[in-house]
C-alpha cells in the first residue's frame, strides 16, 4: 500500500536559488590623525604654511574624511580639506589638492 501511495506523488520542486548581493566592502583604512594630515598637507602643498592643528572626522563607512585645520601660528581651525581613499584603498590623499594648494598659495606636487 505504501508503494502505491508513493507512485502518485511528484517530487517537491527544488527551491529556486536566490542570489544574495555581496555586502559592500568596508574600508579598513585607519582613521587619519593630526600628524598624518600635517605630513600629507606639507608633502602635497609644498611651500604652504605648515599645519598647526588639525582635527579629522570620518562618518561610519565613509570613503572620505573631513579635516579642519589651522596654518602657521593660528590656533583656530579656519580651513577645511577632504581626505579620500586612494584608488587601491590602501591610503589617504588630499581630495582636490590643486585647488586646496592654490588657495593657500602653495605649489601642488604631483607625487
Amino acid at each position: 500500500m505504501f508503494a502505491l501511495a508513493a507512485c502518485g506523488e511528484e517530487p517537491a520542486p527544488e527551491p529556486a536559488a536566490t542570489e544574495v548581493a555581496a555586502p559592500e566592502p568596508e574600508s579598513t583604512l585607519p582613521p587619519p590623525d593630526q600628524d598624518f594630515f600635517k605630513t600629507t598637507f606639507a608633502e602635497t602643498c609644498e611651500g604652504a604654511e605648515p599645519v598647526n592643528e588639525a582635527v579629522c572626522r570620518r562618518a561610519m563607512g565613509a570613503d572620505t574624511v573631513l579635516c579642519e585645520f589651522s596654518l602657521g601660528e593660528d590656533e583656530y581651525l579656519r580651513h577645511e580639506a577632504t581626505l579620500a581613499a586612494n584608488e587601491d584603498k590602501t591610503g589617504w590623499m588630499l581630495e582636490d589638492s590643486e585647488a586646496l594648494c592654490a588657495e593657500h598659495g602653495a605649489h601642488h606636487q604631483d607625487s
